[in-house]
């Protein structure tokens, strides 16, 4: 699986240890930054993030920024996007096997780096259950168009 993986500069350190992790996967990674703790603005690697999913570059994005809120609601914005501001690995894999979410966003402010890591790893690691699910993922889709579904 290739995966896009940004932060902002509160999110830095935990974009590092992340890389580190997954590092000896089977993953290509691919490090859209930010390089450093300098102040930056999360919502451009959002973008970088959200335009490489969307464009099937890549597999799968993970965004870090101090509390994961601002990375989804930027990556949300991007049309066939499900990104999903995940605080458990309960949580990560039901935005996987329910909504196929394609973007984990995680808070380096607001969780351990021992749940970040657990996080990812079930988000990474859990199938999309598809079925009645498929459904509901073409009405969202269909709404972002602007078109009424039933």
């Amino acid at each position: 699986m290739k995966i896009a993986i940004g932060s902002d500069h509160a999110a830095y350190e935990a974009k590092e240890q992340v890389l580190k992790h997954l590092h000896t996967s089977a993953h290509t990674l691919l490090d859209v930054g930010t390089k450093s703790v300098e102040s930056c603005d999360y919502p451009d690697y959002a973008a970088e993030v959200s335009r490489r999913v969307q464009a099937n570059e890549v597999d799968r994005g993970i965004l870090i920024c101090g509390t994961g809120i601002g990375m989804s609601i930027a990556a949300n914005r991007f049309t066939g996007v499900r990104a999903a501001l995940c605080t458990s690995t309960e949580l990560a894999g039901l935005s996987r096997e329910h909504n196929n979410a394609n973007v984990l966003c995680l808070g380096a402010r607001t969780q351990s780096m021992e749940d970040i890591l657990a996080i990812i790893d079930v988000w990474l690691t859990t199938e999309w259950a598809g079925g009645r699910h498929a459904g509901r993922l073409n009405k969202i889709e269909q709404h972002a168009r602007g078109k009424d579904v039933k």
